[in-house]
């Protein structure tokens, strides 16, 4: 009874946290609807894929200049604050600090000097030389941004996080609507810097809450405690930078293969996936990874939050997936405009990819913990490698809908390997609810996927379809209740569980 006790508790507090990013999240899905709706009638496929180039340009700078901090800060501060040593805490995060704004010089210099030669490699030619260089702006802005997001995020504040989130997202929706619909095109620039630098406000408002002992620390020790950051960073870095080019590579490819319109409806569909799944994917970042932080030297409960997580995530997010697949029509005429029709299929497929993306985070975030740097810098460049081959290889058969099936194609590769590393790392294995789960999931969404290709009455399509989908969503939602011991007495019966037999979880769980 007490460990069934401790279960729910553990439950509970992966769904608590995972509600607060996740309740953040979609919110942040509707204001970012509103904003992709007018940007795709103000500007049509060709301003988004303006706007997503500019972006794949920036990230991918940004990275190089961030070497890797926005992750190895979370741990070293997460490491710090679990400690309870209010020196150490205070003297790492001063030079998280100091760390932030010299790498965020760092990229904004590398963007402007290289803005000519990034128009060309991008757009042959240097007509968007200006824009770029201004654009530099912002990893300045953002690297100053993410040293705060760390420092919230490695106290565990998630509430704060979750704010900082919904009012960066309302900042930016605010800001760029104008932009665009005063200057069309010529909005976008502005938009970008002005949305950074609303972001840094917000975030740095929260982070000053954070309560810190005062502490003199000077450069020449700022510099020697870096090194800790950037021995897990760097690899982080190389990690992230080979996913930036990655992306960067990927619409460099679909500009050549189906035009700058066509790089618009493949962000519009992948736009909508990301956001879609967003609640679950932030909550493992924001909350599950500091955790496991504090649980790396224990693998048996690496194991057991691996499986926790892995079943929430599933639970949560399977029912939007199946949606997806259904409504997919509905939803790219209600939040863009007919000119992206084609992005429906690419919508569709994408879905099966995102299914193996949720079933492998749980277990990259492994190699995080652990702080195998080296290990997840190969598993992403293997993984990005695989994404670029896959996307020019299934364009050049099937045209715009092969990048959601290069996605697929992606994950269900990638998925065995990092469940691999998982088990050589930490010993982790799916337990036989993950097993069951996954096949059933799995097979639930292949089925949907055959109705709608196979009935041609769209109203036999979403007549069945509806009806699978309702069935999925009561058992993820009784799932969830009873896994969580909340509203039960609504949705499911449990056995009662006495307050008295509720134990704390540990620090390292928390």
């Amino acid at each position: 009874m007490i460990n069934q006790a401790l279960a729910v508790t553990t439950y509970r507090e992966i769904l608590k946290s995972t509600s607060m990013i996740g309740g953040s999240s979609l919110i942040n899905m509707g204001i970012g609807m509103v904003r992709t709706k007018f940007v795709a009638v103000l500007l049509g496929p060709s301003g988004m894929g303006l706007i997503g180039v500019y972006t794949a340009i920036s990230g991918m700078v940004g990275t190089i200049s961030s070497m890797g901090i926005g992750t190895s800060g979370v741990r070293e501060i997460a490491e710090a604050h679990g400690s309870g040593e209010q020196d150490r805490i205070a003297r790492t995060v001063k030079t998280l600090r100091r760390t932030v704004w010299v790498t965020g010089l760092l990229g904004m210099l590398i963007m402007m000097l290289g803005s000519t030669l990034l128009s060309n490699a991008s757009f042959s030619t240097t007509e968007h030389s200006l824009s770029i260089a201004l654009i530099g702006i912002t990893i300045l802005f953002g690297n100053i941004a993410t040293g705060q997001s760390c420092v919230l995020q490695g106290t565990r504040r998630i509430k704060d996080l979750a704010k900082v989130s919904v009012i960066g997202a309302l900042n930016g929706t605010a800001i760029s609507i104008p932009c665009y619909y005063f200057w069309g095109k010529a909005g976008i620039v502005p938009s970008l810097i002005l949305t950074a630098a609303a972001a840094l406000g917000t975030s740095w408002w929260y982070a000053r809450r954070v309560s810190l002992k005062p502490i003199d620390l000077s450069w020449r020790e700022s510099r020697e405690d870096a090194g800790r950051l950037l021995r897990l960073g760097i690899p982080l870095m190389l990690a992230g930078l080979m996913t930036a080019v990655s992306g960067y590579i990927i619409r460099i490819l679909l500009i050549r293969q189906v035009g700058l319109e066509g790089v618009g409806i493949y962000l519009a569909a992948f736009t909508f996936s990301g956001i879609l799944v967003s609640f679950v994917l932030q909550a493992m970042g924001t909350d599950y990874y500091p955790r496991l932080t504090g649980l790396a030297h224990d693998d048996k409960l690496v194991n057991e939050s691996v499986n926790a997580q892995t079943e929430i995530a599933l639970l949560l997010a399977v029912p939007g997936l199946a949606a997806t697949i259904v409504f997919a029509p509905l939803v790219i005429t209600i939040f863009y405009s007919g000119k992206f029709d084609e992005a429906v299929d690419i919508l569709r497929w994408s879905v099966y990819g995102i299914f193996g993306r949720i079933v492998s985070w749980p277990l990259g975030f492994i190699m995080l913990a652990k702080g195998m740097g080296k290990t997840f810098f190969c598993s992403e460049t293997f993984a990005n490698l695989l994404h670029i081959a896959a996307i020019w290889g299934c364009t050049k058969l099937w045209g715009l809908p092969g990048t959601g099936i290069a996605f697929l194609a992606l994950y269900a590769i990638y998925t065995p390997v990092v469940y691999t590393i998982g088990y050589a790392a930490s010993g982790v294995t799916w337990n036989r609810v993950n097993q069951l789960h996954i096949a059933a999931f799995g097979g639930t969404l292949v089925a949907v996927g055959l109705i709608t290709a196979l009935l041609a009455n769209p109203w036999y399509q979403y007549a069945v379809n509806t009806f699978l989908l309702a069935l999925l969503s009561v058992y993820c939602l009784r799932s969830l209740s009873r896994k969580s011991a909340v509203g039960t007495r609504f949705l499911v019966w449990t056995p009662e569980i006495k307050a008295t037999e509720v134990r704390p979880a540990s620090r390292t769980v928390q």
